[in-house]
């Protein structure tokens, strides 16, 4: 023993050379699996072995790192199946899953207090979790792909056996992706994808088919830094979108800056993104960083990018392209690590052709453009953001919550709304300043007389939302009661599930329609 030098992989162990032994052990069993279930299950059953730890996990991120999956468990000597599914992809109410995946850290918890920590990820027993190790795992590209977790409900130590285990994930990682490979090479059949559910809109308002689109392509680039371009018409809340990409994002911890670019001339825009040197121009007495160096590590968001001068648009490409700023007066650059979401309501396609827009910098910002749908597209969004911004004003100017009457909801919902849902929050915010009661009417909008039908849709679409009306009208009188519904309309309960489906009508669109007629009740 005394001619033998411990490596510091294992110099904290008590019997490192019996560890040694069976970790190499574990190495050649992984090796040899020829399948993803008996890989997962290998390497949470070999950290259980090598541990002593009662609970493992394996979670994998999917090729997209938009889906965090527990793959395997393994709990006080037993393999577990646990229907959980996969985390929602901004896995806002696990942080310390979400730390170890962002930060690419070895997260280490000797005092596991469930009242500092989310720990809905652990299965539930008797006896408290009291130790907590998290190790991220990397795949062939250097990148994080899944975590290795595990747990203790004593005091034994999980910390001296960090490095080793994540050695051992990552060849089972590697392993993994072998497998996959091989298997993805082989015809096989095809499988549907269930829709993926976003429950929560990441802060966002709305349940419309639009607004589920909108959700679904925010998923894809909360924890990916492309760059992306928001458009859409005016008012239909581009900043907020581009504000819940960060919040929902990896960089949610570092600044989110916004900047309209159409609100400042060329000189002082260029002077506040990029920053200036002493003496770079009359006025300058002293160094200012920019909004792009504010931004480091966060997000950027350029509003009206259209706008934008030209010799600006070169400066920014570069930011784009190389992540490097050169502040005015200055001969040098440095580099930055910012994420830009720009948004226009312009269509950047004519501006190039215009000559007044670079066409390299339009490709480079389109590589994941979302546009965001008008507020007359979106339905049965318009009462329900209708109902939220009058509870919100009436919270700002400290009066009763006020009564809808339903033909004034019907009013609002046939009105095109060129402004959006900015035009909205004005109509609400003004309609109960005109309010003298406590029920809101269809006067109280001041909405042009022609607004019977809404603006853009042909007789069918009318049609279906004369029918949507009907059988949200008969299922409130019903409670739900879909049975009751169908035989009130002389119709079978089959036939009035598919015509729910067609008309997208959900149990969230009662319970909207309910609390806005309670109000008035």
């Amino acid at each position: 023993m005394s001619s033998l030098e411990l490596t510091p992989l294992f110099g904290q162990l008590t019997q490192p050379l019996r560890y040694a032994e069976e970790l190499f052990a574990r190495f050649t069993g992984l090796a040899g699996a020829r399948s993803s279930q008996l890989l997962q299950t290998g390497l949470v059953e070999a950290a259980a072995s090598l541990t002593g730890a009662p609970l493992v996990q394996l979670y994998r991120l999917d090729a997209t790192h938009t889906q965090l999956t527990l793959v395997a468990e393994w709990l006080d000597g037993t393999p577990q199946v646990r229907e959980t599914g996969s985390l929602s992809s901004d896995y806002d109410d696990q942080q310390l899953l979400q730390y170890c995946l962002c930060q690419n850290q070895v997260l280490h918890i000797d005092q596991l207090d469930e009242s500092l920590y989310a720990t809905r990820f652990l299965p539930a027993a008797s006896e408290a979790w009291r130790r907590l190790l998290c190790l991220p795992l990397l795949d062939d590209t250097k990148h994080v792909a899944g975590v290795l977790l595990l747990a203790n409900r004593d005091a034994h130590a999980l910390q001296p056996y960090a490095e080793s285990l994540q050695l051992l994930g990552n060849f089972a990682l590697h392993q993994l992706q072998l497998v996959q490979r091989v298997q993805s090479s082989a015809p096989a059949a095809p499988v549907r994808e269930p829709a993926p559910d976003y429950p929560r809109g990441y802060g966002l308002i709305g349940e419309s088919p639009a607004m589920r689109t909108v959700y679904r392509l925010i998923s894809k680039v909360l924890h990916n830094p492309v760059t992306v371009l928001l458009t859409g018409e005016t008012g239909t809340g581009k900043e907020l979108v581009a504000r819940a990409i960060h919040d929902y994002g990896s960089r949610r911890t570092q600044a989110f800056i916004a900047q309209n670019c159409a609100a400042l001339p060329e000189q002082l825009l260029e002077s506040e993104l990029f920053g200036y040197r002493k003496g770079a121009f009359t006025g300058a007495d002293r160094d200012h960083s920019g909004l792009i160096d504010s931004a480091d590590g966060g997000t950027l968001f350029l509003d009206e990018i259209g706008d934008m001068p030209l010799s600006l648009q070169a400066k920014l490409l570069r930011v784009l392209q190389e992540g490097e700023v050169r502040p005015l007066g200055s001969n040098a650059t440095h580099k930055v690590d910012v994420r830009i979401i720009a948004a226009t309501h312009q269509d950047l396609q004519a501006r190039v052709r215009e000559g007044q827009f670079r066409e390299d910098l339009y490709y480079r910002l389109t590589h994941f453009p979302i546009e965001l749908p008008p507020l007359r597209d979106r339905g049965e969004d318009i009462r329900t953001l209708a109902i939220h911004f009058a509870e919100e004003a009436c919270c700002f100017l400290q009066r009763e919550p006020c009564r809808w009457s339903d033909n004034a909801l019907e009013h609002l919902a046939a009105y095109g709304f060129p402004g959006n849902v900015r035009e909205l929050k004005g109509l609400i915010a003004r309609a109960l300043l005109l309010c003298d009661g406590n029920l809101l009417l269809p006067e109280h909008f001041s909405l042009p007389e022609n607004i019977s039908q809404p603006t853009g849709l042909n007789l069918r679409a009318r049609l279906e939302r004369v029918e949507r009306n009907l059988l949200l009208d008969c299922l409130q009188r019903n409670q739900g009661n879909q049975t009751n519904a169908a035989t009130e309309l002389g119709l079978p309960r089959r036939t009035l599930l598919y015509r729910m489906q067609r008309l997208n009508i959900s149990p969230a669109d009662l319970k909207s329609r309910r609390e806005g007629n309670e109000q008035h009740a």
